[in-house]
């Protein structure tokens, strides 16, 4: 594998990560990711605090921002997989996997929108809601409280586990660590306001060339688990209106799959955003938030059994 591990070295390592994840879920206090995230805060202020020249500028230092803070981190953890001892290699590996999941995460800041909805309780629903989405919930109905949800859930299964997974395979701890960076600074600084507008673009345009890959392969996962003719037919049909290049790929194929209504109208800071349209089928309700979710939960499972599967032929074309 191009993380440079054997196919049952890293079947093994994924399933630890995986299973940590499980059972632990996000660190509750001391997440390296928040740590991260004020190192690239006093960065961002330090550079982009009131930059003199025009946006080409502006750009530079937020690509020198970008590699400062990424950098630094990817190179350690590269050197001490490579340097370190074999069973310290391990653990930084299922480490560095285990923190840059977000798995659990997801099912719990998710599945209790679709207990408040499912109890009638809109008031909390909206409440829970808008703790994951950065749309305005505060008048919206049932459905477009699970409509928000389903589409958290959707392309946050590519942002925090898909593509994670992905990065682990291809390039161990240092490939995992890079991408959750990139996507972090992205979360960050990729908004496109006065601010951000440019000095975000470098962390914004990899980000977005990190993801094309992993976004395809969530797709067709989400696609071939639910209604895979509709699923294909909407991610073919939708995706190139979405706003995003690899949002609209894994939601188009994931709302048609589940074969939900999604996009349309939101408010995002007292404004209506017209989005266009994601899916096909009915409006989405309580029930189809964990629709969401064990979609999701039924991918990670797809990926590591395929992987096994792989495991398993390379050990058997090796001992036959």
């Amino acid at each position: 594998m191009l993380a440079g591990l054997t196919v049952t070295e890293l079947f093994a390592l994924i399933c630890a990560g995986v299973a940590l994840d499980a059972a632990l879920g996000e660190p509750r206090r001391l997440h390296p990711l928040v740590g991260f995230g004020q190192l690239a805060d006093r960065v961002e202020t330090w550079l982009n605090g009131a930059p003199p020249g025009g946006a080409f500028k502006v750009r530079l230092l937020g690509v020198l921002a970008l590699a400062l803070v990424v950098s630094a981190p990817v190179i350690a953890v590269a050197a001490a997989v490579a340097y370190g001892p074999a069973w310290a290699s391990a653990l930084i590996h299922v480490a560095a996997l285990y923190f840059a999941l977000g798995a659990k995460s997801l099912w719990e800041h998710v599945h209790p929108v679709a207990g408040a909805l499912a109890a009638a309780d809109l008031g909390y629903a909206r409440t829970l809601g808008a703790r994951i989405v950065t749309r305005d919930l505060r008048d919206a109905s049932a459905s477009d409280v699970a409509r928000a949800a389903v589409e958290s859930v959707l392309e946050n299964g590519n942002d925090a586990v898909f593509a994670a997974l992905f990065w682990f395979a291809l390039g161990g701890a240092p490939g995992v660590i890079a991408y959750r960076l990139v996507n972090t600074l992205d979360a960050m600084w990729g908004y496109k306001t006065q601010r951000y507008l440019n000095f975000g673009w470098a962390a914004a345009r990899l980000d977005d060339a990190m993801n094309y890959a992993p976004a395809r392969l969530t797709a067709l996962t989400y696609a071939l688990l639910g209604n895979t003719r509709v699923g294909l037919a909407c991610w073919q049909a939708q995706a190139r209106a979405w706003e995003s290049p690899n949002a609209g790929p894994v939601m188009a194929a994931g709302a048609g799959a589940l074969g939900l209504e999604l996009g349309g109208a939101a408010r995002y800071h007292g404004r209506i955003e017209e989005r266009p349209p994601l899916g096909a089928g009915q409006v989405p309700g309580a029930a189809d938030i964990d629709r969401a979710l064990y979609l999701v939960v039924t991918g990670v499972v797809t990926w590591l059994a395929l992987l096994a599967s792989l495991a398993l032929a390379t050990w058997w074309s090796g001992h036959a």
